[in-house]
């Protein structure tokens, strides 16, 4: 058995609890997939993307996501001030996870949902 050590709480030494305490939350996972389809964006491209998030929850995901080092924070000394964010190196290599989380989902979930006829 490995045990983790993490910067924040884990429920358990699991390493899938590990991830998950990264990728948990609301809309972690919806954020980490725009900025992996669309690239670098502002916080208002992001609001404007993800339906139903509000500014202060969005703020709070994006902060943690920060911490966890998976997205980056660039702020620019304009004024206004620009704010955008990116993945990190560590945030790509997430991609592939979610991935597979996704297919799991089309195959087990979905397919539940939506019935499919065979012809």
């Amino acid at each position: 058995m490995i045990l983790l050590t993490m910067p924040h709480a884990m429920k358990n030494d699991c390493a899938i609890d590990a991830t998950m305490s990264v990728i948990e939350g609301r809309w972690k996972a919806v954020v980490l997939c725009k900025l992996m389809t669309k690239g670098t964006m502002r916080f208002s491209h992001l609001m404007k993307e993800i339906e139903g998030v509000s500014p202060r929850m969005l703020t709070k995901q994006l902060k943690e996501l920060e911490r966890d080092g998976m997205v980056l924070r660039k702020t620019y000394t304009e004024i206004p001030p620009r704010v955008e964010y990116s993945l990190t190196g560590r945030g790509k290599s997430i991609i592939p996870v979610l991935t597979a989380i996704a297919q799991w989902g089309v195959s087990n979930v979905l397919r539940e949902i939506v019935e499919i006829h065979d012809e």
